[in-house]
């Protein structure tokens, strides 16, 4: 493997390890507005549900960062603080909102998974499949999210906009910080 294959490598993994982090931090922050404020008990278990596929793909990352010894990125106390505040705020604002939420971060992981899958040699075949399979669950979280009523409509494309732009600057940082 070359110093530049070993490069995109380590950020893959970095930054696969940071979003799927993000995105459990996401739903805490949804989960916690669901559970003191807003008491919607059939978003709450759809939102769990989902929560539960992150937490398979962030034990995977996990397993892969301490296995190849690459660093997490340094701002992931940020990116936690910021997933959950995200997740509450977007509660907060009720069900098309918080579905919303899951729908656009899903959109840019759909597009960043794919590109990754690209950049993967046959080496790593196995993180390739791996990569394949958590894209396929990102996208079923998208659909859960527009049959839940998520739209892009009125103030909802603004928000859109908001965490779409977010969640790609999040990961250009990951991935070399």
């Amino acid at each position: 493997m070359t110093k530049t294959e070993k490069k995109i490598l380590e950020e893959i993994i970095r930054v696969d390890h940071a979003g799927e982090r993000g995105a459990i931090k996401i739903y805490e922050g949804q989960l916690l507005a669901l559970k003191t404020f807003k008491h919607d008990e059939e978003l709450r278990r759809k939102i769990e549900e989902m929560k539960e596929h992150e937490a398979e793909h962030l034990n995977f990352f996990d397993k892969e960062i301490q296995k190849r010894n690459i660093k997490p990125t340094k701002l992931l106390p940020v990116w936690d603080l910021l997933g959950v505040a995200l997740g509450f705020g977007t509660a907060m604002l009720g069900k098309k909102a918080a579905m919303l939420c899951t729908a656009s971060v899903e959109e840019v992981i759909d597009d960043h998974y794919k590109n990754q899958t690209y950049k993967l040699k046959e080496d790593e075949k196995a993180l390739k499949e791996k990569i394949i399979k958590f894209r396929e669950d990102e996208l079923h979280h998208k659909n859960i999210a527009y049959e839940e009523g998520a739209t892009k409509e009125g103030f909802y494309g603004f928000l859109d906009k908001v965490i779409k732009t977010s969640s790609k600057i999040a990961i250009t940082i990951s991935e070399k910080i």
